[in-house]
């Protein structure tokens, strides 16, 4: 049985073209509106996220502003923060309370003499140039342009 005996037995009514119309119809109108739903449900899910994470940052702020307004808290913040005291108070700064192991130590020096190397600079710089100018190009040349142009073929 091959396809041609297959489709010329497949007999189409009217009623089946105008459905199969109407269903390429509703597809076409559909997908644009299902696509736009899509997006706004996307769209709606950021600001929900970006209103959560605001209602985060204003709750902080609030527990904040409740903190500088304690009296005792100010009084510590000035304290630590900006060193203040109060009037007849001695104030005590300790230089370098760590205790000896925890202290960074200096690196100690690497040598006590200066050493001096024998080789010839001259020398090396002359074989250095010479071997740099006697190297092969490693560079690929492909897709590098020839410099030279070709011919051109006759007119005739």
């Amino acid at each position: 049985m091959d396809v041609q005996d297959w489709l010329g037995r497949v007999r189409v009514s009217g009623f089946v073209v105008i459905m199969l119309g109407l269903v390429v119809l509703g597809a076409f109108v559909l997908v644009p509106t299902v696509g736009t739903y899509m997006d706004q449900r996307q769209q709606i899910q950021a600001l929900q996220s970006a209103v959560q994470i605001s209602r985060s940052e204003v709750e902080d702020l609030q527990m904040q502003r409740d903190r500088w307004s304690d009296p005792a808290y100010i009084r510590t913040q000035a304290r630590e923060r900006l060193g203040y005291t109060f009037p007849g108070e001695v104030v005590y700064l300790i230089d370098n309370d760590l205790p000896a192991s925890a202290t960074p130590q200096e690196q100690a020096d690497v040598s006590e003499d200066v050493g001096q190397t024998r080789t010839d600079w001259m020398a090396q710089l002359v074989r250095s140039l010479t071997a740099s100018g006697a190297a092969q190009v490693a560079v690929p040349t492909i897709g590098v342009p020839d410099p030279t142009p070709a011919p051109e073929a006759p007119a005739g």
